[in-house]
């Protein structure tokens, strides 16, 4: 099958759940103020592509390919980023609300998230060596065995990080929040 490819187009204020966004690689693209919640976007390639304000609510990932894609204050909610074909799967998220979504067993190393809203999100099994959580809120995100060698909390806050569950290695916290890493302890830190 001969797969369509779209290069270095701008889609505007497109609402997708009412005009189909067609199956084809995507390359160099942005997408602004696009509507994608609760559509399907099966084996759809988007390399080195930009989302910019764009709700992605409970779209449907399986077999989407995302290739340097950054999202930029788009609206991420219930993603399962798992479902997404692995090979050369990488992003960054940045201003983004990621509430409820799914990392799970992903090998996504050196990802940014910066000021970005993680409630809830589950990093069960990820490979996340090197990421940066910049500014990121973590209430709620599961982390079980998690590969987080050298990852970057410094400035994020509301983490619970069990260190015997998850590889910690090199990883970079600071106070006050590095008592998220001593939750399970039931402690008192004064």
């Amino acid at each position: 099958m001969i797969r369509a490819s779209v290069e270095d187009e701008t889609f505007d204020g497109i609402d997708f759940r009412e005009t189909n966004l067609k199956k084809a690689e995507y390359e160099n693209c942005v997408f602004k103020n696009c509507v994608f919640s609760g559509t399907d976007l099966f084996e759809i390639i988007f390399s080195e592509c930009r989302f910019e304000a764009c709700d992605f609510s409970m779209a449907k990932l399986r077999n989407t390919s995302f290739r340097n894609a950054r999202f930029k204050n788009c609206k991420l909610l219930g993603l399962r980023f798992d479902e997404c074909h692995k090979m050369l799967l990488s992003f960054s998220f940045e201003e983004c609300i990621l509430n409820f979504s799914s990392f799970y067993k992903l090998k996504i190393k050196s990802t940014l998230f910066k000021a970005c809203k993680l409630h809830d999100v589950e990093f069960i099994e990820a490979e996340l060596q090197q990421a940066k959580f910049d500014g990121c809120d973590l209430q709620g995100a599961t982390f079980e065995n998690t590969k987080l060698d050298g990852a970057d909390f410094r400035t994020a806050f509301n983490y619970r990080i069990d260190p015997e569950a998850n590889h910690i290695a090199k990883a970079k916290f600071s106070l006050p929040d590095v008592v998220g890493l001593l939750y399970k302890y039931n402690i008192t830190i004064n």
